[in-house]
């Protein structure tokens, strides 16, 4: 049986030429800081979708022309909390979660299973013609097996991210909850830090002072990531990478 090696090398070049783009990309910046990313609006970018989610019936607003109340309205002047479309509000981020999970699981079976034929139809005293002269005409079957399985899992984890981040409206939905769109990006020598948020909130939730709290948005979507020198350096090679996904032991 002859082996054919065309696919195995076609996919090693592939990752190969990959790899050597990135790596051709990568020795056109040497020297240089990670640029930042320019200012768009955030409903014209490819990964962009509207939200849609279950919707209450409509509510018709009364109207009452004698009353010092508009319907809607949190005070008697001007609301300066974000509501529209564009509207800018402050995200206050203060997430500090941890978890320990530990789970152990031993299982074992044990068959035994013994058969005996003595009268087949009276087909038995045939046998002799076809079986050896130590053979006998009671032919057995006998069965045993066992299985044992134990296991054993440890998960610990900590996760903290504390900080202010100023959201774009994107959208208000037919019940009047806002969409959030989030991005913040800041550079220290020569490392980036990328700070992402999605959600939806309440405009009841917002603060007089124009914030909302981190556990008060819904859909909560959080991207905190970088990339620079010192993420070049934690990331495996391309060799490696390949190596990894190929090797099957």
């Amino acid at each position: 049986m002859k082996l054919s090696f065309q696919p195995v090398a076609a996919v090693a070049l592939a990752t190969v030429l990959l790899g050597g783009c990135n790596a051709f990309d990568r020795l056109g910046r040497i020297g240089e800081k990670p640029e930042l990313s320019p200012i768009e609006n955030p409903l014209s970018a490819p990964s962009y979708r509207p939200v849609s989610l279950p919707m209450p019936p409509p509510q018709v607003a009364e109207r009452m022309p004698n009353s010092l109340w508009r319907a809607g309205a949190r005070t008697f002047f001007k609301d300066l909390r974000a509501t529209r479309v564009g509207d800018i509000l402050t995200v206050v981020i203060n997430l500090n979660e941890s978890g320990t999970l530990a789970n152990s699981s031993t299982r074992t079976r044990t068959t035994s299973e013994a058969d005996s034929i003595t009268t087949l139809f009276g087909f038995e005293h045939q046998f002799k013609h076809f079986l050896s002269d130590q053979a006998t005409n009671t032919p057995s079957v006998a069965l045993a097996g066992k299985t044992s399985n134990a296991g054993t899992g440890a998960i610990a984890r900590t996760e903290a991210v504390n900080l202010r981040l100023a959201a774009l409206i994107t959208q208000v939905l037919p019940n009047g909850n806002l969409v959030l769109d989030g991005h913040q990006e800041v550079r220290v020598n020569f490392e980036l830090r990328e700070l992402r948020l999605l959600g939806v909130i309440r405009p009841e939730d917002i603060a007089p002072d124009n914030t909302i709290s981190y556990d008060q948005i819904a859909e909560a979507r959080v991207s905190y990531g970088g990339r620079g020198q010192m993420d070049d350096v934690q990331q495996p090679r391309y060799g490696s990478q390949l190596l990894d996904i190929l090797l099957p032991f």
